[in-house]
């Protein structure tokens, strides 16, 4: 080989480095291009959200039209209750199907079970909060707590099964084999240490599914339905952060329109902080063999 050669070769190679350069920059200018709007607009909220953020704010309930003041305490509390239940039925569902999942692989029942959970990962929240209006509400004749936070469940338990699938396939066999090794049933194995091992994908699972739902506004319409007042029973109907911005930011009243503001960055500021926190648990404990 001669040094022309080496040359050339050489001249290929700094010449794909700046190309491979040149094209980086340009899809890093494209991306900061694209975030920037969201800047303005998480700017614009923050500003006008914390100017109507105080004590009063979190701890006393909406007062009557033409009354300053007040506060989004019934919304809080009605949004930890529709999360609360909507775990409560999406999560055993979810964990128990991805289990089943990863763990028959092949077959009838699990191509099923994975159609299902494609199909339903993609119907849109608001056709979910007319199937819970037919099925919970049109029949008990009364809109509820319970029918919201069973269509939030159903927009869960995909994102908490396939999470969960995803997660225990990564465990190795040999750990399973190891197990069994000692005499532990099966049952034993997967409750004791295949689970424990996949904890980081499934907690994620939870809180990405949570923050899927916590915004949820067209699903709650036809279910919850909102409440002016405090209301812990939830079989009853109550209220939510996004129903309430939704309905106070399409109101013609000043006092509710701060209101609504406040709020829309108070449910930015908890799923950017679950989106976060799923992250990081996912970063700190993830499967490492």
């Amino acid at each position: 080989m001669t040094t022309k050669y080496f040359i050339e070769k050489k001249s290929k190679l700094i010449f794909r480095i700046i190309k491979d350069k040149v094209f980086a920059a340009f899809l890093l200018l494209l991306a900061v291009i694209a975030v920037i709007p969201l800047f303005f607009i998480l700017y614009y909220l923050a500003k006008q959200g914390i100017a109507s953020i105080n004590i009063e704010f979190f701890l006393q309930l909406p007062r009557p039209v033409g009354e300053t003041g007040g506060g989004i305490s019934n919304a809080l509390i009605g949004t930890f209750l529709l999360i609360l239940f909507s775990v409560l039925f999406s999560f055993p569902i979810g964990v128990l199907t991805g289990v089943y999942l990863s763990e028959n692989r092949e077959g009838k029942i699990s191509s099923a079970a994975k159609l299902s959970i494609d199909i339903l990962q993609g119907i849109p929240s608001i056709v979910i909060g007319i199937i819970a209006y037919i099925w919970l509400v049109k029949p008990f004749g009364r809109f509820s707590g319970f029918s919201g936070s069973f269509a939030l469940a159903l927009l869960m338990i995909p994102i908490i099964a396939k999470s969960t699938e995803e997660t225990l396939k990564m465990i190795p066999y040999s750990l399973k084999e190891a197990s069994y090794a000692l005499g532990i049933p099966y049952y034993r194995t997967i409750l004791k240490v295949i689970l424990p091992t996949g904890t980081s994908g499934i907690l994620t699972g939870l809180l990405l599914g949570i923050a899927r739902v916590a915004g949820e506004t067209a699903t709650l319409l036809f279910t919850a339905f909102g409440n002016p007042f405090m209301n812990l029973n939830i079989f009853k109907p109550v209220n939510s952060i996004p129903l309430m911005i939704f309905n106070y930011a399409t109101s013609p009243y000043p006092e509710w329109h701060k209101l609504a503001w406040g709020a829309s960055f108070v449910l930015v500021i908890f799923i950017l902080t679950l989106n976060l926190v799923s992250k990081w648990i996912l970063k700190k404990f993830q499967i490492k063999f």
